[in-house]
């Protein structure tokens, strides 16, 4: 039988995620592509300090 691997958590996939454009962007010259994925990478490093954002206020509002 298979056996499923750990599941990753947000960040993990949003670090995974983040390290293969910018191994992709690196191989890229300059122009619109290189540009889209550099787009894509600030929307990941937002989405990760908006993640960590709102886990600290969970935190802090969570019940003791």
């Amino acid at each position: 039988m298979r056996r499923r691997s750990e599941p990753h958590t947000f960040e993990q996939r949003l670090d995974a995620q983040k390290l293969r454009l910018e191994h992709a962007m690196a191989n890229l010259p300059r122009g619109i592509e290189r540009d889209a994925l550099a787009t894509r990478i600030e929307q990941l490093q937002t989405a990760a300090e908006m993640y960590g954002f709102l886990m600290l206020r969970e935190e802090a509002t969570a019940p003791r």
